[in-house]
């Protein structure tokens, strides 16, 4: 599993005329750093790198905000068509997002937020998968605490923000994992909903290079692969205690 990650970065430091040897080599003799400085010379790196930090944050905070607030109705309190109206959301989930991408053109085109980054973010404020996940953590947490803060005339929002949430910290922290993750590695979207090469993301700016490398050193393109790859592999090093904590829970009742 590690192996092409240890490959890709390798590779990334080494001399053009030692990629792709077989059998591979697993240390760069000698390291250079002369592919990284070619990448900001072949594509607006840096703005790219801001373009998709920013649809990033934005797409995970607004979705743990979201799915916090479903979670707690769909689990905590009693409404008429609770349970079928979550069956409905779940539903959601087998739907490719390729299906839903013309109806979501038509509407962000109605609202003029066509290559805007406006589009990117705004559909996935809401997701299917967090509303899922956080509702199996949170029916993992003890409803005699619901009760006990009631009872000292807490209300809902109190109960959630003050109670569920920092008990839930361990989900919370996987599932913006998840979120964030797929947002910066997200190709499919920004590609469709934006045009203007100042607002492209990482990923539409890695097949950009891909086309300006062309013929030249591969060994460029791997180092830009290597500067999206690494953010998120420090992101998960960091919270790796709280995502292994939050799947060993998750789920444990229904």
């Amino acid at each position: 599993m590690i192996a092409p990650l240890v490959w890709l970065v390798v590779n990334a430091l080494s001399e053009p005329i030692d990629a792709f040897q077989l059998p591979p080599r697993w240390i760069p003799r000698p390291p250079t750093l002369q592919n990284f400085q070619q990448v900001p010379d072949l594509i607006p790196f840096a703005q790219m790198a801001w373009n998709s930090l920013q649809i990033a944050v934005i797409t995970t905070a607004g979705a743990l905000l979201t799915s916090a607030l479903a979670a707690y109705a769909f689990n905590r309190l009693r409404f008429p068509g609770r349970d079928q109206i979550f069956s409905v959301l779940l539903a959601a989930l087998v739907v490719p997002v390729q299906l839903t991408v013309v109806p979501i053109f038509i509407m962000m085109r109605w609202l003029h937020l066509v290559d805007t980054t406006v589009a990117i973010w705004l559909p996935a404020l809401v997701n299917v998968f967090g509303i899922f996940f956080l509702r199996q953590y949170i029916a993992s947490i003890p409803r005699e605490l619901d009760e006990a803060a009631i009872m000292d005339g807490a209300g809902h929002f109190w109960i959630l923000f003050r109670v569920i949430l920092p008990l839930a910290r361990p989900g919370l922290t996987a599932l913006g994992i998840f979120v964030f993750e797929a947002s910066w590695n997200n190709f499919f979207w920004p590609y469709i909903f934006l045009s203007s090469p100042e607002k492209m993301t990482l990923p539409v700016g890695l097949v950009s290079l891909q086309g300006a490398v062309g013929g030249g050193p591969a060994v460029v393109l791997f180092a830009a692969i290597t500067l999206v790859v690494l953010p998120i592999l420090v992101l998960f090093l960091i919270f790796q205690r709280s995502f292994i904590a939050s799947i060993a829970s998750t789920g444990l009742r229904a």
